[in-house]
């Protein structure tokens, strides 16, 4: 049996300053080792023994990141141990093989988005024409493929995330609060597609999941097995399914376990 590992990035594997969750004291608190650097600073962190377990698994199993991250995202983060001869970028946009983006699916997604929802200009207008200036800080358009606003989540309003789906839902698209970061994504762009292709291109014939995110719904739910963080939107909707475990850690630690839950299925951790 060939596995392939499919995991989400951010708040799943890989842990921002604001975003790392430590409540213990200073003494205890893990080792941490840099993945990502932006702008010459630090941005994103796993902990030294997720560092570890993650080398080892690219011996047993096909690991594949797969974020909602753009390319350019993407290649800033230095994962441990060898890079990953696949990825999937932009929730299903992209699938890179070492490193660059494959030309024919590409065309695949383009296809599938003119024939199944609403163009990305319509719901990039009405996302910013519902914002409202007091918390939003900046909206962006990701790949040509979705859009996104950056926002002062504890100025929100409370139902404007149920009032956006409802729009949204009709005209074949999701909405997902991440952070401080609205997401709108097409329906036909998911994770679980792009990774469904790159286990047929690797033979694999098992698939492993982790993710925090209601982005990350689809691709838990086409998993073998999976984790979600106890941590993170899945977390806060109660989502879950029988073949998906929720972490008993939080934050960074949550990370860990993932990458360790990851190494026993595999075999990786009997090994070393």
């Amino acid at each position: 049996m060939r596995t392939l590992i499919a995991s989400d990035l951010d708040r799943t594997l890989i842990y921002s300053p604001n975003a790392l969750g430590l409540t213990m004291p200073d003494a205890d608190a893990p080792r941490l080792l840099c993945v990502e650097i932006y702008q010459h600073q630090p941005l994103s962190y796993v902990t030294e023994t997720a560092a570890a377990l993650l080398t080892g698994l690219p011996g047993q199993a096909v690991f594949v990141p797969t974020t909602t991250r753009t390319r350019e995202q993407y290649h800033r983060v230095h994962l441990p141990g060898p890079p990953p001869p696949y990825a999937v970028c932009a929730n299903g946009g992209h699938i890179l093989v070492d490193g660059v983006s494959d030309p024919d699916w590409q065309r695949q997604v383009a296809a599938r988005l003119a024939d199944e929802c609403a163009p990305l200009a319509e719901v990039r207008a009405h996302l910013v024409a519902a914002a409202d200036p007091a918390w939003l800080l900046k909206e962006r358009v990701a790949e040509e493929l979705f859009a996104y606003l950056v926002v002062e989540r504890a100025l929100l309003p409370d139902n404007w995330m149920k009032e956006l789906a409802a729009w949204a839902a009709p005209r074949g698209w999701a909405v997902s609060l991440q952070g401080r970061k609205v997401y709108a994504v097409p329906l036909p762009l998911t994770k679980s597609a792009a990774v469904r292709e790159v286990a047929r291109r690797t033979g694999a014939d098992r698939v492993l999941a982790a993710g925090d995110s209601l982005l990350d719904a689809d691709l838990l739910l086409a998993a073998d097995r999976g984790w979600r963080p106890g941590h993170g939107e899945l977390a806060e909707t109660g989502w879950n399914a029988d073949h998906i475990e929720v972490t008993e850690a939080t934050g960074v630690l949550a990370g860990e376990e993932i990458a360790r839950r990851f190494s026993e299925a595999t075999g990786a951790g009997r090994r070393s």
